[in-house]
């Protein structure tokens, strides 16, 4: 039996773990801080999952990263995702990720002013929206327990509060690390941004909208919005945030609140517009906004996910175990 140790416990670390026990290998976890901390990028109660991407190779993923999620459901008697629906919001038809989906076979339509009104979303003159059906949220607090529980059922060991200082000296035929904004302490070589970015809460009464990304002129969804299961409402700006040391426990950015409330006014004018809550993230991300795994000896690298791999866990999770099996 391959004995593997994972350093880091975020919803990568966890989905690896996860995956590696389902082939039968011996599994210990280490986490620097306690399993639920706020320090990292996989805490909070809800992330946005989508097949919407403008590139179908990225399609492909997220549809195969969904059985996945299906299989966790499963295995795990819990409901981690809930379809509410995405919608872009984009300058033109072009932009959006019509191309991806229909390369792909699924499923999405455009919108009318009036049906986006309907769903709750308000269209800049001009604009297009595009709904994905099969889009929503995925409940991140709950996803990250499954994992962790269900990895454990079949014999992991989970130790919080264990930082690892010395990849050499851990005790295991491999290591994969899923270390997070901390991953450049064992790999300076490797072109990692860390920032910090920030999120705000809002009450937002009735059903639960769709998730909402407005893409920029890159096709990036640079503001978002998506339902959260206290508050009613998160909404962010995607890749707004300064770099940051991951060390440092930082505070949310003011400036950006206010740029993401006023487009949450203008966008989705049935929340109010008064922030409740505010915390921040880290995003480690690569030049190309690629994802990094990896094999080095015996060290299996599986980070840096450019604040987009949340919804491609079990899919991360099962490439890591393929590497640290091979």
């Amino acid at each position: 039996m391959t004995r593997v140790a994972v350093v880091g416990a975020g919803i990568m670390g966890a989905a690896a773990a996860w995956q590696l026990t389902r082939r039968g290998a011996d599994v210990t976890v280490y986490e620097q801080f306690e399993l639920d901390h706020a320090r990292g990028s996989s805490h909070g109660r809800s992330r946005i999952v989508r097949l919407s991407y403008p590139d179908p190779e990225w399609v492909r993923l997220a549809v195969e990263a969904r059985k996945g999620w299906g299989v966790l459901e499963r295995e795990s008697g819990r409901t981690v995702l809930e379809l509410y629906g995405l919608v872009e919001v984009a300058a033109a038809p072009e932009i959006t990720s019509a191309a991806g989906l229909a390369a792909e076979g699924v499923e999405y339509r455009f919108l009318s002013e009036a049906e986006a009104r309907r769903l709750g979303v308000v269209m800049p003159a001009g604009a297009t929206a595009l709904l994905e059906p099969s889009g929503g949220i995925a409940r991140a607090d709950l996803a990250l327990d499954a994992f962790l529980a269900a990895a454990k059922t079949r014999g992991a060991r989970i130790h919080a509060g264990t930082p690892v200082e010395d990849l050499e000296a851990v005790d295991a035929d491999v290591v994969v690390v899923t270390a997070g904004s901390w991953l450049g302490r064992f790999f300076p070589d490797l072109p990692l941004k860390v920032t910090r970015e920030t999120v705000a809460y809002f009450r937002y009464d009735g059903p639960p909208p769709p998730s909402v990304g407005e893409l920029d002129e890159h096709r990036a969804h640079a503001l978002f919005a998506l339902h959260d299961p206290l508050h009613g409402l998160k909404a962010g700006a995607h890749h707004g945030g300064a770099e940051a040391d991951p060390d440092n426990t930082g505070e949310p950015d003011d400036a950006t609140v206010e740029r993401v409330t006023a487009w949450l006014r203008e966008r989705l004018p049935a929340a109010d517009p008064k922030p409740v809550a505010m915390e921040t993230c880290l995003y480690t991300t690569t030049p190309d906004e690629r994802f990094i795994l990896e094999r080095r000896g015996r060290i299996v690298i599986g980070s840096a996910c450019s604040g987009h791999g949340f919804k491609f866990a079990p899919l991360v999770g099962a490439r890591l175990a393929d590497l640290a099996l091979a």
